[in-house]
């Protein structure tokens, strides 16, 4: 897998994960599910960043999730 697209649904499913951690809270229910998916995309964002030789910056991320987006448009 590339890592620009390891970094990418890294993000995407730790964003994902906020709403259902809040939803656990609000419900008093333990939020397993939300640890799970912030554990993976953790795990997918650290592996991104190891794997790739001159890392990443903040000014370049935007310019990463529109290169993957547009990998899958065209």
């Amino acid at each position: 897998m590339d890592t620009d697209l390891m970094l990418v649904m890294g993000l995407a499913i730790c964003i994902l994960a906020i709403p259902t951690l809040l939803s656990a809270f609000s419900d008093n229910r333990p939020p397993r599910t939300a640890a799970i998916m912030i554990l993976i995309g953790g795990v997918l964002l650290v592996v991104a960043l190891t794997k790739k030789p001159s890392g990443y910056t903040f000014a370049e991320v935007p310019d990463v999730i529109f290169r993957v987006i547009g990998r899958f448009l065209n």
